[in-house]
């Protein structure tokens, strides 16, 4: 049962961002100590960070009762709350016992931090939840937890296999959490400007569920009536669609872009310490990957 489970959200079309992360940053970074190939540590590192990503959304799914996840129907919409949840906890033990078979302890510890960074993001938003003083701060916090940790984590355990330097670490680092605050920040924007069939789940329903995101902050200063439409956990059926169009009104969705963009600029800052070629042009172009979904 767990299998089949497991099957079923890993059988669903993901983007593998993470994986494919840290291929690129093993090679780019290969090449500064004279590696001339990537590692089986390499690889084993992007089979548990896409795990970690996997269990970890089977469980952000129960969190928020989810229907639909990737296009498809969650696990927990198929098999019930309880299977959900035991098949997140079966992928984490996993991952565990792979990370501890890679025997390097500063992989381990980085990794380690990264999950407990994901139950205080998740902790975080559920104690905000229709929240109208979150500030940007608050929200850039939640999101480095729930994203941009594992992103940065990638990128790191990456460079700490091809056996770099300590600068060269903390800048793929930095790296992949401004990488992961831009994914997030995209993908917020994206529940205000994408249909349901493209988000592969209800358009508005972060919104729905009280999750106040970057293009909501900015609109709450200049559109007091979100706030109340909020605060009543949008009570009348046309509450929300309301609060969408006043969200698209207040210029809150174009300055969320530009805190992206600017995210984005600095995750580029990130890769000077890397040598030009076709590994350190691919990294550039996740950027650009990740920015252009905005459009």
């Amino acid at each position: 049962m767990l299998m089949a489970a497991a099957d079923q959200i890993f059988g669903a079309s993901g983007k593998k961002i993470r994986p494919a992360l840290v291929f690129l940053v093993s090679h780019a970074t290969a090449q500064l100590t004279g590696l001339s190939e990537i590692t089986p540590q390499h690889r084993k590192l992007a089979e548990i960070i896409e795990m970690i990503h996997t269990a970890s959304l089977i469980h952000d799914d129960v969190l928020d009762d989810s229907d639909k996840r990737r296009g498809k129907e969650t696990v927990n919409r198929v098999f019930g709350t309880r299977v959900a949840v035991l098949a997140g906890d079966f992928i984490f033990a996993q991952t565990s016992w792979l990370l501890a078979n890679l025997e390097n302890l500063e992989v381990i510890k980085l990794i380690s931090q990264v999950i407990k960074d994901f139950a205080s993001g998740e902790i975080k938003q559920t104690t905000s939840l229709y929240d109208c003083d979150i500030t940007m701060q608050d929200y850039l916090r939640k999101s480095y937890c729930k994203t941009a940790s594992l992103v940065a984590a990638s990128a790191k355990g990456a460079a700490i296999f091809s056996g770099t330097s300590n600068e060269v670490k903390e800048n793929m680092y930095d790296y992949g959490k401004k990488l992961g605050l831009a994914f997030q920040i995209v993908d917020d924007i994206l529940d205000f400007t994408r249909s349901s069939e493209q988000l592969g789940k209800p358009a508005g329903s972060d919104l729905r569920k009280g999750n106040v995101t970057a293009p909501v902050i900015y609109a709450l200063e200049k559109q007091p009536a979100l706030k109340r439409l909020i605060q009543t956990e949008f009570i009348n059926p046309e509450d929300l669609d309301t609060a969408i169009e006043l969200v698209h009104q207040s210029g809150g969705i174009e300055r969320a872009r530009e805190l992206a963009r600017n995210m984005g600029d600095s995750a580029l800052d990130c890769l000077s310490c890397l040598q030009k070629g076709p590994m350190r042009s691919s990294l550039e172009g996740m950027v650009d990957y990740v920015l252009e979904r905005l459009h």
